[in-house]
């Protein structure tokens, strides 16, 4: 088995474990969230997906500020946490911190590498920051966002010749809409 069809089962293997607990609101989603982007990281570098794998970067750091917001928070433990909804108000930040992000991520990968596809992954990895950090806080909405960035992936990633990791995000995309439901029940019951 080569390399990188292990990096790819690694990496399905971690991020099912990983949504299972994001699902389930459990804050040990951020242990696992630790473990996973290296994984990731090297595979991505290896597919010649620059923003991809610097990402991986990202989701070390957001990962333990995303374990520390949650385990100060009332209640803390593994216990299923309270969720909300995104305050409407910062809707128009968050648009504008994902222009900026993209066209900034953009830039890097086509002025500084070989990238194929600097416009979808840098819309990726734009999404995934933002995503990440209103997982962070809790928000229902942040599962729409990860719905987009699945939907985008399974077609990149197809394109670059990691079937798996398509696969994967496939599956990510119908447990998006299966998180973002029961989230939304979870804080009606609240």
């Amino acid at each position: 088995m080569d390399t990188e069809l292990l990096l790819q089962i690694a990496g399905a293997a971690l991020g099912l474990l990983y949504l299972w607990l994001e699902y389930r609101a459990d804050i040990r989603l951020w242990i696992v969230g630790l473990v996973m982007p290296v994984v990731h990281g090297w595979l991505y570098y290896r597919s010649g997906l620059y923003a991809d794998c610097a990402m991986q970067a990202y989701y070390v750091l957001a990962g333990l500020y995303g374990w520390l917001v949650w385990h100060n928070a009332p209640g803390s433990g593994s216990e299923t946490r309270t969720v909300g909804h995104t305050p409407l108000r910062l809707l128009p930040a968050l648009a504008a911190a994902y222009a900026l992000l993209h066209a900034a991520i953009y830039w890097v990968l086509v002025r500084f590498t070989d990238s194929t596809v600097p416009f979808w992954d840098s819309f990726t990895t734009a999404l995934c920051i933002l995503a990440y950090w209103m997982l962070s806080r809790r928000w229902i909405e942040q599962w729409l966002v990860w719905l987009a960035v699945d939907a985008a992936t399974v077609g990149l990633y197809l394109y670059k010749g990691i079937p798996v990791t398509a696969g994967l995000y496939a599956l990510y995309s119908v447990l998006a809409v299966a998180g973002y439901m029961r989230w939304r029940r979870q804080a009606a019951a609240q």
